[in-house]
């Protein structure tokens, strides 16, 4: 076995790298071609999820693997590969098996226990057979994972550590509330028609909201999945499908957005859901251009960084004075203001707006004047004045949400600038990534895991032996054609022996032969499946001259049945 991952996720790089390196379907294709193209790879498959990417191979040399492996993942992701070598891990053979055991279990997901990891892990092996890149080693531990994913499921309570990523998205829109009691009775688009977004319909429609409408590029597959929703018995949600361009139109009816698509740009800007919510609201406001690049919609407050406070009658321009690096206190922000403005800079300045400490410049000179000027206070008014500290600035009150979105995608289909609108609340994977960083774990993933521990030596020992069995095929080849041999050179001597004759001896010399054989072929079979049995195959040949020929033409074929099966 050679078998090498080589891949980053959530758990190895920040979400503003992976929603870089994140692969289109056509980019995903590409990557397996040119992998088994490669000369250190025979097999090849890409788990590409919404946290992760992930290029599994059959690999001949592991050095000479891992640099091609990285280097095709940097080529096709679009990001260097000295940026992306940090982020990367790699696992080899045995820890390669355990590594997708665990994702295939839920264990490795951004929520421990989703199973929706089992339904990518087979659309990855469905690609990979498509495309013939998955040979018999690909084949059977892709298989395998779903086998032990299920089995995880259904052996322990893992279910009960974590929900599907949607799920989890819907707990923290309603932030802490019940997810049916929030969503009944609201508006949903769903923006997308693929796994994730029909799986978030379905959840959406479950938990009782008034209405589904759902957005796709391709009609078709929003009209189908609109009309999934709407003849599902266990709901009576109605639902329907609109184009693309109608989602402008359709946000300012809608109370909750989920968006996962393939796009590679924004399918939903900071400006389009600022005037989203503007035409919900009708309310106008302030503050929005500012944030939002251009004249933005002014119906939409922007929130201000809390690290500024209000800007309210500082004479400086704050934006400005904050991109040249300095501070409002500094010598080049007052530089050439008049009396009377630096007066009034003085006065927005003590009145709490920012704190003067982190602006202080001290320095001998600025010390002597400090002392000297003390020194003259205390003999005019007969004390020491005391250095009040500014009082910090009041958190800015964040208004209810009117449209809560959740964006799924990988790169992100919402533009991260919505999570400072007044009026939104964002859930995307960078925050989710945040909320689920301190889940409490279940104790049935302890449980999980031995299954895991398990499965990975059941696996190894198994592919251990089934590397030895083209040669047990050889030796038993070869030893049925020294029976021929040996039955044909005795008619040749006994032309006369009849047909009950030949029969009985042909059978006896083929019974010494399985007798001799069958003790050396299941105990090699057995000494093969340990850890480091690999070399038996290579005694097996070495003693008895089989041809190198033969038992690669018994792999071949035993590779070609393997690579037509269907995933389960």
């Amino acid at each position: 076995m050679s078998l090498l991952v080589v891949g980053l996720s959530h758990r190895s790089a920040p979400v503003s790298v992976l929603e870089r390196a994140s692969l289109s379907a056509d980019a995903q294709l590409k990557l397996l071609q040119d992998t088994v193209a490669a000369e250190p790879a025979t097999e090849a498959a890409v788990l590409a999820t919404c946290n992760r990417i992930e290029l599994y191979a059959d690999v001949d040399k592991f050095h000479a693997g891992v640099a091609e492996l990285s280097t095709l993942l940097a080529q096709h992701s679009g990001v260097g590969l000295d940026e992306l070598t940090p982020y990367l891990y790699v696992h080899y053979e045995d820890r390669a098996v355990h590594h997708l055991f665990s994702v295939a279990c839920g264990l490795d997901s951004m929520v421990v226990g989703e199973g929706q990891v089992l339904g990518q892990i087979k659309d990855s092996l469905a690609r990979a057979q498509d495309l013939h890149t998955a040979g018999r080693l690909l084949n059977d531990l892709f298989q395998q994972s779903l086998r032990v994913g299920k089995r995880a499921h259904s052996e322990t309570g893992i279910d009960r550590a974590g929900q599907s990523l949607v799920t989890f998205g819907l707990e923290q829109l309603a932030a802490g509330e019940d997810v049916s009691a929030w969503a009944r009775g609201k508006k949903a688009l769903v923006i997308g028609a693929g796994s994730m977004s029909s799986l978030a319909a379905a959840t959406l429609a479950r938990a009782g909201v008034a209405e589904v409408v759902v957005a796709n590029r391709t009609f078709d597959r929003a009209e189908r999945l609109a009309r999934i929703l709407t003849e599902d018995e266990s709901t009576d949600v109605p639902a329907r499908a609109v184009p693309m361009e109608s989602v402008p139109a359709e946000l300012t009816r809608a109370d909750i957005a989920v968006s996962c698509t393939g796009a590679t740009g924004l399918v939903l800007t900071a400006e389009a859901i600022a005037a989203a919510v503007e035409g919900r609201a009708g309310a106008p406001a302030t503050g929005a251009s500012a944030d939002l690049g251009e004249e933005g919609p002014s119906a939409v407050r922007a929130l201000p960084p809390t690290s500024l406070g209000t800007e309210e009658n500082c004479p400086l321009d704050l934006p400005a004075a904050q991109r040249s690096g300095f501070s409002v206190l500094g010598e080049a922000a007052v530089a050439g203001m008049d009396a009377a403005t630096l007066e009034q800079h003085a006065a927005w300045v003590d009145n709490a707006t920012v704190d003067r400490r982190t602006a202080v410049r001290r320095g001998p000179e600025t010390d002597a004047e400090l002392i000297t000027a003390l020194a003259a206070t205390a003999a005019t008014v007969g004390r020491i004045p005391e250095r009040r500290r500014p009082e910090p600035a009041a958190a800015p009150v964040r208004p209810e949400p009117v449209l809560f979105l959740l964006d799924l995608a990988m790169p992100r289909d919402v533009d991260a600038a919505a999570h400072r609108l007044a009026g939104v609340r964002l859930v995307d994977i960078e925050s989710l990534a945040e909320a689920s960083a301190g889940a409490p774990m279940a104790a049935d993933v302890d449980q999980v895991r031995r299954i895991v521990g398990d499965e990975v030596a059941a696996f190894g020992a198994a592919l251990r032996a089934a590397h030895i069995t083209p040669t047990v095929v050889a030796l038993r080849a070869m030893a049925a054609d020294v029976v021929a041999g040996e039955i044909a050179r005795l008619e040749g001597r006994l032309p006369g022996l009849d047909g009950k004759h030949r029969a009985e001896i042909t059978q006896t010399v083929k019974r010494v032969v399985d007798k001799l054989l069958h003790a050396p072929t299941v105990r090699v079979k057995q000494l093969a499946a340990e850890p480091g049995g690999a070399g038996y195959a290579d005694a097996l040949r070495t003693l008895f001259d089989l041809d190198p020929e033969t038992v690669a033409s018994v792999s071949r074929a035993d590779d070609s049945t393997e690579k037509n099966r269907g995933p389960e």
